[in-house]
């Protein structure tokens, strides 16, 4: 009888280990880099699937007025909050897939501001319009050995720009897009 109440009870306690669901890291920070930028980002878990991640970083850019006056290369800092839902991680452990560093797909509403601040050399008479952006995602993010991980993203979602009563903008508040491929490294 004792043999058959310890069976029955180790078999309890497998089952309910392997019941428990998945869950996303507790806090991660990292920095990624991309074709146009670098980034250093935090994701703070907020329930099992869903974290928020905050990212401070530099957007690249390539401006130029006309062609005869030549390119500029600039930098502009992004300031990001980005709650995501990582909503397959129970399934990529059923299937004996990584989900360390919330590796996973994710669905996310990317809110992006640029500052009126830019970092390269630009002439005197030229200002950067500072902007807001709110763009769902759908993305992934893999890892590649213990640190390392890429993650692409795609999304369209909403811009607004802060115009300045003395500068011409020429663009309109409208539709933007989201469209990332980094490479990145946790610590």
């Amino acid at each position: 009888m004792k043999n058959i109440f310890l069976a029955l009870l180790l078999g309890d306690s497998t089952l309910a280990a392997l019941a428990q669901e998945a869950s996303v890291e507790k806090s991660i920070f990292g920095v990624q880099t991309g074709f146009l930028g670098i980034w250093a980002h935090n994701e703070a878990k907020l329930s099992n699937s869903i974290v928020l991640r905050s990212e401070l970083g530099l957007d690249a850019g390539i401006f130029s007025k006309n062609l005869e006056d030549g390119s500029f290369f600039l930098f502009i800092p992004a300031i990001t909050l980005e709650p995501r839902w990582y909503y397959n991680l129970n399934k990529r452990v059923r299937k004996s897939r990584r989900i360390d560093d919330n590796s996973g797909n994710f669905i996310a509403i990317k809110t992006t501001y640029h500052p009126d601040l830019v970092i390269g050399s630009v002439q005197d008479n030229f200002n950067f319009i500072s902007d807001f952006s709110i763009i769902p995602t759908w993305g992934i993010r893999r890892n590649i050995g213990k640190h390392f991980n890429y993650e692409t993203g795609i999304g369209i979602g909403y811009i607004h720009y802060f115009n300045e009563d003395n500068v011409i903008n020429t663009f309109d508040d409208g539709v933007t897009a989201n469209l990332h491929l980094r490479i990145g490294y946790r610590f």
